[in-house]
């Protein structure tokens, strides 16, 4: 479909404009499993504001080396060890997220990896991106040769991954299986790319793709976390301690 869609505008002109919300639409459905991956790394910095900061120099320097691949796709093509480091970078995140789910203790926990610093979380998005981009920038490579249109994806992607990780920042407190289908999703990207460095033809269509990653995500959406309750729950206590008892208020006595 995508190719078809690009076929009509071999140029950048007004054809190119019109396709733009299509664009827009088939980024923010391609990027949702990008997102939450972004998402779920920022939330190893405990601060919400280093975690918006974090974010945007992240894919600031994301975008760079996103432009970067593009334009050296075909040499970097020819290296299968690329997209092996990608599939084993991507398949050690959820290895270390499933696998410290258990030893993980605290009143917020969080399972994937810890930063110190706001500059040890940046790194750790623009090769997470980087490493997703190897996929999506080989798929565009075989669909499009226009470099115009595949520049101009990779931006809006950019944009569109900006916005829809903020919303999965938010989202990850709310719903309670969806960081767990986040990291399932990054599991699918990695095998993919693992699945293209042994043979191409074991490699997946994009539909399926699509299809699965969306069922994981309808499921990762399906329980609510009870925050309304905890909250009632947690102020209720308070409610009653702070109105000091008859006992535990001091009398005192006369001399």
């Amino acid at each position: 479909m995508i190719d078809q869609l690009l076929e009509l505008s071999p140029n950048f002109g007004l054809d190119t404009l019109l396709l733009l919300p299509v664009l827009i639409a088939l980024e923010a459905v391609l990027s949702a499993d990008n997102a939450i991956a972004l998402a779920a790394l920022t939330q190893g910095l405990q601060d919400p504001a280093l975690q918006r900061r974090a974010l945007n120099i992240g894919l600031v320097l994301a975008y760079v080396l996103r432009m970067s691949l593009i334009l050296t796709a075909s040499w970097v093509l020819r290296f299968w060890q690329f997209e092996l480091a990608g599939a084993l970078y991507l398949l050690w995140l959820v290895f270390q997220y499933f696998s410290s789910s258990s030893d993980d203790e605290g009143e917020h926990p969080h399972h994937g990896p810890r930063f110190d610093s706001l500059w040890q979380a940046i790194p750790m998005i623009a090769v997470t991106d980087l490493a997703f981009s190897l996929d999506s920038v080989t798929t565009a490579i075989a669909v499009s040769r226009d470099l115009t249109i595949i520049l101009m994806g990779a931006t809006i992607g950019i944009i569109t991954l900006r916005f829809m990780a903020g919303l999965f920042i938010r989202w990850l407190d709310e719903f309670t299986h969806l960081e767990d289908a986040g990291y399932i999703t990054v599991a699918l990207v990695g095998l993919r790319l693992l699945l293209r460095v042994i043979n191409d033809q074991l490699v997946p269509p994009e539909w399926l793709m699509v299809g699965a990653i969306a069922l994981i995500f309808l499921w990762g959406f399906s329980e609510r976390a009870d925050s309304d309750i905890t909250e009632a729950e947690m102020s209720e206590p308070q409610s009653i301690h702070s109105v000091p008892t008859a006992k535990e208020t001091p009398i005192e006595t006369k001399k």
